[in-house]
């Protein structure tokens, strides 16, 4: 799957790149939708930032497996792990909105944002707004834009401040008791690591790779510490972050060998290991069997 990088997104809709935007520091940005549109259509593709979209009008949303029809004005929530693209139905498409790192928004905040409903994979991306609600929003995202233009020394505070009031606001607009609940934070980044590790699944040609193999990986793109991940995964579990991805590895593996016919290297590149002979030892010291004699019982 395509994922669009930040440098890609400025070159495409704004024609030239901010500086320092690969600096690794945290990096947001906003804008009016109208002045972003150029007639081209939106790829269909995971980006390597998060996007929070006000949009007026009627358009379609396809975003991972669903399309989702919004008419009126809806705050959409895009996540980097979902791939999505939308198209304009009505023609009089208007709007706005921002894009920022993960980096922009821990760095202010404790916050983990793969735990918040709106960017939880699986979890709900629309709010339907009433005029009220719209107008609250319009407001933001205006001052969001003022303030982006402004050369106030502490902007990128007030901005995040904005960023975050937005997320709850988005938040209130939902009834409670339609937001599932879990037991405690250990269990809600432990779902969350769970429909990552689904959302991999299954490997459909040998071209297809599975990169995601360890913690760490896990971690970078829930934009949580990897101890954190592990902590939370043991005591939700009673199982370590490894083993969890080992065993659906396993399962995977098992399934390809009996399923499809190819051959064992092709199997072991698109599980993402560097050598067949890794690959055996993995898979042996599981089974006590060679992928090949699995295959052959």
């Amino acid at each position: 799957m395509e994922t669009q990088s930040l440098e890609e997104f400025y070159r495409e809709k704004t024609a030239s790149v901010p500086p320092n935007l690969n600096s690794g520091v945290g990096h947001f940005n906003v804008f009016r939708l109208e002045d972003c549109l150029h007639g081209s259509p939106v790829r269909y593709a995971r980006r390597d930032y998060y996007k929070i979209t006000l949009i007026k009008g009627a358009n379609r949303y396809h975003y991972a497996d669903k399309s989702i029809e919004v008419e009126g004005t809806s705050l959409i929530f895009f996540n980097p792990q979902v791939p999505y693209t939308w198209e304009s139905l009505s023609g009089d498409t208007k709007g706005y909105f921002c894009i920022f790192t993960p980096a922009f928004f821990t760095e202010k905040s404790r916050t983990v944002l793969a735990e918040l409903p709106m960017f939880a994979i699986g979890g709900k991306p629309s709010y339907t707004l009433n005029q009220e609600q719209e107008d609250a929003m319009g407001v933001l995202f205006e001052k969001m834009i003022a303030e982006i233009n402004s050369d106030y020394t502490f902007k990128y505070d007030l901005l995040h401040s904005y960023l975050t009031e937005m997320i709850h606001m988005a938040l209130k607009t939902e009834p409670a008791v339609n937001l599932y609940s879990h037991p405690n934070a250990n269990a809600r980044i432990t779902s969350v690591f769970n429909e990552l590790l689904e959302r991999q699944f299954p490997i459909e040609t040998p071209v297809q790779r599975f990169t995601m193999r360890s913690a760490a990986d896990f971690a970078e793109n829930l934009s949580v510490h990897v101890n954190h991940l592990n902590r939370a995964v043991k005591n939700t579990t009673g199982k370590t972050t490894t083993a969890l991805i080992s065993e659906r590895l396993l399962a995977e593996a098992k399934a390809l060998l009996k399923h499809t016919d190819w051959n064992v290297s092709e199997i072991s590149n698109s599980l993402g290991f560097e050598e067949a002979a890794h690959f055996n030892n993995f898979f042996k010291r599981f089974t006590t069997k060679t992928p090949s004699m699995f295959r052959n019982v």
